[in-house]
């Protein structure tokens, strides 16, 4: 998961940790869950909304997504349904200060989402992304800091001990973007304004830090754009206040 804040409006972005670990990482940057403006909720795998219904059962707390996102955690999560809120798709909508799109991505669950925020300066937020398609670029392009997929090596993925299925998923223009696959994307992105890459939602299984920060480095040589590796086990905040930084 991770967060965005302006200074004054704090937006949690999805919550598949527990709500002790949430609640932790919140206190490390002086935050408590009373301090967020709401939680937005990419899609409905489990490693993205598995900490929610804790989180709800003990903090009033608003979730928002898509509408036909909306319907899919309704549906899964009844408990959820009275704390759901539909936002637009390509259509921004304000969270406290800041400016909020939602926008398609290619992943196999019901429904997608990345985020696009913008407050004095612009980030956007874009996991699970099997491919690189239009409705990605548009939602990344010109934002000054991006978090990116960098989900798996190739070939550490191919030799691995993952069945055939799941290798071919993971593959797929649905699955999860490659270290190679995101060296293209950042290079784009550093083209077109970005100041800071981070790179995120790494295997454990099929990936390494620094293989991850090599590659998409290699990809990025000669351009001056800031590339950092989001950390496995903290939330990673970001500010989109008076400059934009990673605060974790």
């Amino acid at each position: 998961c991770g967060l965005i804040s302006d200074g004054e409006a704090n937006i949690l972005i999805d919550a598949g940790i527990s709500m002790r670990r949430t609640v932790s990482a919140l206190k490390e940057l002086g935050l408590s869950p009373q301090d967020l403006c709401g939680v937005l909720i990419t899609h409905e795998h489990s490693d993205h909304i598995s900490g929610l219904s804790m989180l709800l059962k003990h903090y009033d707390i608003s979730i928002y997504a898509p509408a036909e996102l909306c319907e899919v955690l309704a549906a899964m999560k009844p408990e959820l349904k009275n704390r759901l809120i539909a936002i637009p798709v390509n259509e921004a909508f304000g969270m406290g200060g800041v400016e909020v799109e939602a926008f398609r991505t290619p992943h196999d669950s019901k429904f997608s989402v990345g985020y696009r925020f913008e407050g004095s300066t612009v980030a956007a937020f874009a996991t699970d992304t099997g491919s690189i398609t239009d409705e990605l670029v548009y939602g990344l392009e010109g934002a000054r800091l991006a978090l990116i997929e960098a989900n798996h090596d190739i070939e550490m993925l191919r030799s691995g001990p993952y069945p055939y299925f799941l290798k071919r998923r993971i593959l797929s223009d649905n699955g999860h973007l490659s270290n190679e696959d995101c060296a293209k994307l950042a290079l784009h992105l550093a083209k077109s304004g970005a100041w800071d890459i981070i790179v995120g939602h790494l295997s454990r299984e099929n990936n390494t830090p620094q293989l991850a920060y090599d590659t998409v480095s290699a990809g990025l040589a000669g351009e001056n754009v800031g590339l950092h590796v989001a950390p496995v086990d903290k939330m990673l905040a970001v500010s989109v206040g008076d400059s934009v930084q990673c605060l974790i």
